[in-house]
């Protein structure tokens, strides 16, 4: 059977934590969509077209992998790609709460779909975008954090 996960995310930018949970799920599933959704309570650095080429230019090498938009749903994104599964990704146990309540509704909505979590690797386990952001804006080195298409991209926008 050919099993297909959803990594959902805003991705405002992709992170190396991120792009180690997009690696590790394209060696467990057969395709991996990376979904980039607009999360209303945030305010994004990159437009979302900005976001998918840097997703697309961070995970290139890897052939099961896709990048797509969408603005619905994720249950319902999942049915339009026929995905078995969503995939994420954990840092902390305070990362667990949050992620129990969206899969908690997201199976109450679809019991079809399951949720798996991959926990992230140590070396990323404080990473979040929103420190990515705010170090590059005091331009932090930011190199190891992220890929090279997004630190360059993180220089351009905060150049000023």
């Amino acid at each position: 059977m050919y099993k297909t996960a959803i990594c959902p995310g805003s991705f405002d930018p992709i992170t190396n934590g991120h792009l180690d949970i997009i690696r590790r799920g394209s060696e467990v599933f057969d395709h991996v969509i990376v979904a980039v959704f607009n999360n209303q309570s945030k305010s994004p650095l990159f437009s979302i077209e900005e976001r998918l080429h840097l997703i697309r230019e961070a995970t290139k090498d890897l052939s099961n992998v896709s990048v797509d938009v969408s603005h619905g749903l994720l249950v319902d994104y999942a049915n339009e790609k026929d995905a078995t599964a969503i995939l994420r990704g954990l840092r902390a146990v305070s990362d667990f709460e949050y992620e129990m309540q969206i899969t908690s509704m997201n199976r109450h909505l679809n019991e079809e779909v399951e949720t798996l979590f991959m926990m992230t690797n140590n070396k990323y386990s404080f990473l979040s975008s929103s420190m990515v952001k705010e170090a590059a804006r005091y331009h932090s080195d930011v190199s190891e954090l992220v890929p090279e298409p997004v630190e360059k991209a993180l220089i351009e926008k905060y150049k000023a």
